[in-house]
């Protein structure tokens, strides 16, 4: 798994105006493929009167699909510079559509390259981004007695605490990263004088 990734910190439209063409650059969050294509249908039933909608997206933390669409401009000028874009920004999880409303002056290939990458580019600014980190999920479980304590501790340490459970004892859900699992060990004995348990989980991708 990739240690980090980022993305777009929300959905946003960024327009820029090239010799008379409008370019509208809509960028969205996309989870899965189905949802970038979703948001793709959406955005050209909005624009369907446009010239062209031209898309690109990314999807998963490793780049593991990626596609792209020209939408009728000349093969290589509009989908692949808005997917290198994406990639160069390290963009995951991510789909932009680029509207153009032709405005009589044609750009050559040269031209909309520079137009639809740079409409990208430029909406990425406009939108801003997130970096998503990896995390080790594992789970403290405490008595009673200290769960409250422990808790406090976590937060006042700036460890994310994902969620408590209630039982003989209390499970406390956290997020750490890989290379502070030893020394986090060691910080817990010292906090609860040994008597917490710390189970290992899986790995989950968060704010970072």
């Amino acid at each position: 798994m990739q240690d980090e990734y980022r993305t777009v910190a929300r959905a946003g439209v960024h327009e820029t105006e090239i010799n008379r063409s409008r370019f509208l650059c809509a960028l969205a969050p996309a989870a899965t493929e189905r949802e970038a294509q979703e948001f793709i249908a959406r955005v050209r039933g909005e624009h369907a009167d446009a010239s062209h909608n031209c898309w690109a997206y990314v999807i998963g933390a490793d780049a593991s699909t990626q596609r792209a669409s020209d939408d009728g401009e000349p093969g290589g000028t509009a989908g692949v510079p808005m997917l290198q874009m994406l990639l160069r920004r390290d963009m995951r999880y991510v789909v932009a559509v680029v509207t153009r409303y032709y405005g009589g002056v044609k750009l050559g290939a040269g031209g909309l390259i520079r137009a639809y990458g740079g409409s990208v580019g430029e909406a990425l600014d406009a939108v801003g981004t997130r970096t998503r980190r990896r995390y080790r999920l594992a789970t403290v479980t405490v008595d009673h007695q200290r769960a409250g304590k422990v808790q406090n501790d976590l937060r006042a340490t700036g460890r994310e605490v994902r969620e408590v459970s209630y039982g003989e004892a209390v499970a406390i859900g956290i997020a750490l990263p890989d290379a502070d699992v030893d020394a986090f060990r060691g910080w817990l004995a010292d906090v609860t004088a040994g008597s917490a348990s710390f189970e290992l989980g899986g790995e989950a991708y968060g704010d970072a």
